[in-house]
């Protein structure tokens, strides 16, 4: 049973392949781009990138990006339903 469920954050990103997430970093850095591929150290493979501020708004274009696993804060799989408010 605890197996099953360590591996739902891997089996939601599977199923987010070709939508729409959003990825927070570590260093506060936010994403927002069409998950191409994830594995299970969930690396993820971004299309169309973009690199936003904490208030949505575009800071830099990428195109395609990887972003490897030990550096992700949080993913979310419905982007537009993230707050963006700043915690300060």
């Amino acid at each position: 049973m605890q197996r099953a469920r360590n591996d739902l954050p891997l089996r939601m990103l599977q199923k987010s392949v070709e939508s729409k997430i959003f990825v927070k970093l570590k260093d506060g850095t936010e994403y927002i781009g069409r998950l191409e591929r994830s594995d299970i150290s969930m690396n993820l493979i971004l299309s169309e990138a973009m690199q936003v501020s904490s208030t949505n708004e575009p800071i830099a274009n990428y195109g395609r990006i990887l972003i490897r696993g030990n550096n992700i804060l949080y993913v979310s799989v419905e982007p537009d339903k993230v707050s963006f408010e700043s915690g300060e």
